[in-house]
Formats: C-alpha cells, structure tokens, sequence
C-alpha cells in the first residue's frame, strides 16, 4: 500500500475511532458521571456473578477516563499506538462483560466498528501516520525510516 493511501486510512479510521470513543468518554465523565457509569453499567448488572465487587467498581469508575483520554489521542494522532492499545483493552473489557451477561452476545455492534479501526490504525502505525502530532513532533518514525 503506497504511504500516501496508508496514511489517508489511518487518518480516516482515527477519526471515526477517536471521535467514537472521546464522545463516550464526555458523554459517561460529565454527563452520566464515572460514579454513575460504574453503578449502571458495571456493580448493578454483575452484582451477581463471580466478579469481586471492588473490580466491579474500579473498572466502572477507570473506563470513562480511558475513553475519554485515548479518544482524544487516538483522534489527534499523539502517542496514537499506546492510546489505541488502551482502548483496545476496554474492547476486550466490554466484550468479556458482554459475553459474560450473555454468552453469545452480537459483536456486530459498535464493538466490531471500534475493533476494525483500533486494527486498522496499530496495523498502519508509524508507516501510515503521517497526518498526525507524532509525526508533527517527532514521536513516530518517518515512513522510510519504518521499511
């Protein structure tokens, strides 16, 4: 794939990714608040299993933060492949709270759109980061460099 192509995916797919996760993140920080996310979504619903309930809360109210942050990274391109990781660590977390609840749980949902540009983005990265501030700053090799 020619490095011009390489980075105008990567871009595209850190735009849709990062802006996907930075308004959850907004959205569950100010709105649904981190307290309230980790009681909605974490210590109400898996209160019953075998889950300790201070794990339960410690990834209800740490998420949000997650999200938030690496949203904002991943959609500026700044230290894109440890962002893209961090969020690729709430996938799993979110798939494995999901197939928990429900064994056979549809990751046709925003799970797999997430997961198709978290890979397409670590998969481009630091050949295809062109338009990014790691590239900007120096952070990421050139694409020469990489080959």
């Amino acid at each position: 794939m020619a490095r011009n192509n390489a980075s105008l995916i990567c871009f595209i797919a850190r735009g849709v990714c990062g802006t996907r996760f930075l308004m959850a993140g907004v959205w569950r920080v100010f709105t649904l608040t981190p307290i309230g996310h980790a009681e909605k979504w974490f210590t109400g619903p898996y209160a019953g299993t075998w889950l300790p309930t201070w794990a339960l809360w410690v990834a209800g109210v740490v998420t949000p933060f997650v999200e938030l942050l690496g949203g904002a990274l991943v959609l500026s391109g700044l230290f894109t492949r440890w962002a893209a990781l961090a969020l690729g660590l709430v996938l799993i977390e979110v798939t494995f709270g999901h197939t928990l609840a429900e064994p056979l749980y549809s990751l046709s949902t925003h799970i797999f759109v997430d997961f198709v540009c978290l890979v397409v983005i670590l998969w481009s990265e630091p050949r295809g980061n062109a338009f990014s501030l790691d590239r900007l700053f120096g952070l990421s090799p050139r694409a020469e460099a990489s080959r």
